[in-house]
């Protein structure tokens, strides 16, 4: 797995990763992280078409489901201890 490219943005760290014939978009924010799979096929234009995709409405419902992981990781972990 090769890092093909890096988007910045304030609220989250965004990876590109190219393994296997697929662009693998990583979200990270703290401790958590989510990650999304395309075959590269299916992608016009390589990783510049993985950016257009990238749109901030996309970007913001990651952002939001982020505070919703957050939220549960914080409840399940309070009913443990």
């Amino acid at each position: 797995m090769r890092i093909v490219a890096e988007l910045p943005h304030p609220d989250c760290k965004i990876t590109i990763f190219s393994m296997n014939n697929k662009f693998i978009i990583k979200f990270e924010q703290g401790n958590l992280e989510q990650t999304f799979k395309l075959a590269e096929m299916d992608i016009l234009n390589g990783v510049n078409g993985v950016f257009e995709i990238l749109d901030e409405v996309f970007i913001s419902s990651v952002i939001d489901r982020f505070k919703v992981m957050r939220t549960d990781f914080i409840e399940t972990y309070n009913r443990y201890n």
